[in-house]
């Protein structure tokens, strides 16, 4: 019950923020300009700022839209996880500002963006209860080698050693 609940609440944001970027990329491509001139050639990305917002709003809408819903929640998460990193330290780097009220602004907004990471980094490891896959995984393992242990010990001397 409590998942149906919190995944729309922490998924909002993200939905609002995707959007708008989606609609509005000039004035995130304007904040994120230092940091995309420095990953643009590193990364081999597109040089186009605008289209590389778009692109990590849509990132956003998508992750969000899917964590809301509670399809793919674990990897929805982990999209968002992504895709709100560069975000955070390309528009709220608090540490580059003067002190007053723009840094004081952006440093709340980069700790309420990593309270918001931290949720969805919970998201993605959340198996609802159910076993991970690393943890199928060994189960599996073991299964396997306890039959062939039996099957060992079924069989006659000296086959069986």
């Amino acid at each position: 019950m409590i998942r149906r609940i919190a995944r729309p609440m922490l998924a909002a944001i993200f939905v609002s923020s995707g959007l708008d970027a989606v609609k509005h990329p000039s004035g995130r491509a304007k904040a994120a300009a230092p940091l995309l001139d420095k990953a643009i050639p590193v990364l081999g990305l597109p040089d186009d700022k605008e289209l590389i917002v778009r692109a990590n709003g849509v990132a956003m809408l998508v992750g969000g839209t899917l964590l809301a819903s509670g399809k793919l929640p674990r990897l929805a998460s982990a999209v968002l996880a992504a895709s709100l990193v560069p975000t955070t330290l390309a528009v709220h780097s608090f540490w580059e500002k003067p002190f007053g009220a723009d840094r004081s602004r952006d440093r709340n907004d980069f700790l309420k963006n990593l309270g918001l990471l931290g949720g969805v980094l919970l998201a993605t490891v959340d198996t609802e209860g159910k076993p991970g896959l690393a943890w199928r995984a060994r189960k599996l393992r073991s299964d396997a080698a306890d039959r062939v242990a039996s099957a060992r010990e079924s069989l006659p001397s000296p086959l069986g050693q």
